[in-house]
């Protein structure tokens, strides 16, 4: 099977996954040209109020393709980048389920997700100063953002994997898993996700990515909403919302 990039969408969530088996789920310059448009799409369908980001088989993703970078490093790593910020940008909240090796560019596209839940075991590393690559400026700033920059320092240095323990102790991960109960994990907390206020979320992410131009945008849109006269009328009924707002249809 030709590496590529699969999605479903069930019960509100849509899950992208990396398949490319045969080298451990590296992105080739082909999946790394795919996933803007396809997160463009899922973004813009109102039945999508989440995503799960995962890799085929046994692990995340081990990176990009090495074979790629022989012709044009640069290219590969410009795709890279819009790839990366294709993910940070999605409206609706995105989460990482990760097995086996999330490393290089694995991590780069787990640190773009909202949130990481992993499974025990798991081995996180960051691996340009491995093949002498210049980490590019955003995945380097979105990485010291999650994990501080000791850590971030530690990893781009020494191209050095570390484990659970040290990735959920700097903030890099937000849930280790045992064995055979990640994907129960994932589904339930998307679930939690997909039952609430979309709008909330919606503002919530750009606050805390930094954005500062959008301030009057959510105030606006706060006004007069339906979503939190639905909130509280379900909270004095005792029932729970119906949330309507929709980022794919009210921006």
């Amino acid at each position: 099977m030709e590496p590529q990039l699969s999605h479903r969408v069930a019960d509100s969530v849509a899950t992208v996954v990396i398949d490319h088996p045969t080298k451990r789920n590296a992105m080739t310059a082909a999946m790394w040209r795919a996933l803007p448009p396809l997160l463009d799409a899922l973004a813009a369908d109102p039945d999508v109020r989440a995503l799960v980001l995962t890799g085929a088989g046994g692990t995340f993703c081990a990176g990009a393709d090495i074979s790629t970078l022989r012709g044009s490093p640069e290219t590969a790593q410009a795709l890279a980048v819009q790839a990366e910020e294709a993910l940070a940008a999605f409206p609706k909240p995105t989460l990482a389920a990760i097995r086996g090796h999330c490393v290089g560019g694995g991590a780069q596209l787990a640190a773009a997700c909202d949130l990481r839940f992993a499974e025990q075991g798991t081995l996180f590393g960051v691996t340009p100063a491995k093949l002498g690559i210049v980490y590019p400026a955003s995945a380097t700033r979105r990485l010291v953002a999650l994990a501080g920059p000791a850590t971030a320092k530690y990893l781009l240095f020494s191209g050095e994997l570390i484990g659970t323990e040290r990735a959920l102790r700097t903030g890099l991960i937000d849930g280790v898993l045992p064995e055979g109960e990640l994907d129960k994990r994932v589904a339930e907390f998307a679930r939690i996700l997909v039952s609430r206020s979309q709008l909330t979320q919606a503002a919530a992410k750009e606050f805390a990515d930094g954005r500062t131009d959008r301030d009057a945008h959510w105030a606006d849109r706060a006004r007069g909403n339906t979503d939190t006269a639905e909130g509280v009328t379900a909270f004095l009924e005792r029932r729970r919302p119906r949330f309507t707002w929709s980022v794919s249809t009210s921006g």
